[in-house]
């Protein structure tokens, strides 16, 4: 259940833009196979604690019974990619949305500059997802600068729009 949270919170908040119609083909059939993957796993492996629910969702789109098909097994999970990356990219993103939250101004709210510090592979794993991380953050600019721990600061929120 902390996964699924934690995949909704973050993952989908990351690679939304990427999934969506105005993205690149390429980026776009990437993050649409990735999460088509992910929704098959989860509802199969939710199924036997939430059958109804998991076998609705699993007829909108697969054939047959989420209770007949097989257990998820991670050979099916391509390899490659580093599993650092979201947890990473995800402590960024709630730095973010807790700046936003204490500002008491939306989530839309830009971010016109947030300065990253941290060690250099992990700086190097942000840098890799800077797109997704700037499109669901809605961040403008990112500065990183190495440093001992991943922390995040100097946000600068952009001021709020006349009404």
């Amino acid at each position: 259940e902390t996964f699924f949270w934690t995949f909704c919170d973050d993952y989908l908040e990351l690679v939304k833009a990427r999934a969506g119609d105005d993205a690149a083909p390429a980026a776009q059939a990437s993050a649409q196979a990735a999460l088509r993957l992910a929704l098959q796993v989860q509802l199969r492996l939710f199924a036997p604690f939430l059958p109804f629910v998991t076998e609705e969702v699993w007829s909108w789109w697969q054939t047959g019974s989420v209770h007949r098909s097989a257990w998820p097994d991670p050979s099916e999970l391509p390899h490659g990619g580093d599993p650092a990356v979201l947890p990473d990219v995800a402590l960024v993103l709630s730095r973010l949305r807790k700046a936003k939250s204490e500002a008491k101004v939306g989530m839309r709210t830009e971010v016109v500059t947030a300065t990253v510090s941290g060690p250099d592979d992990a700086l190097g794993r942000i840098l890799s997802a800077a797109t997704d991380l700037s499109a669901a953050g809605r961040l403008q600019n990112l500065v990183t600068d190495v440093g001992s721990d991943l922390t995040v600061s100097d946000i600068e929120l952009a001021p709020p729009a006349p009404r």
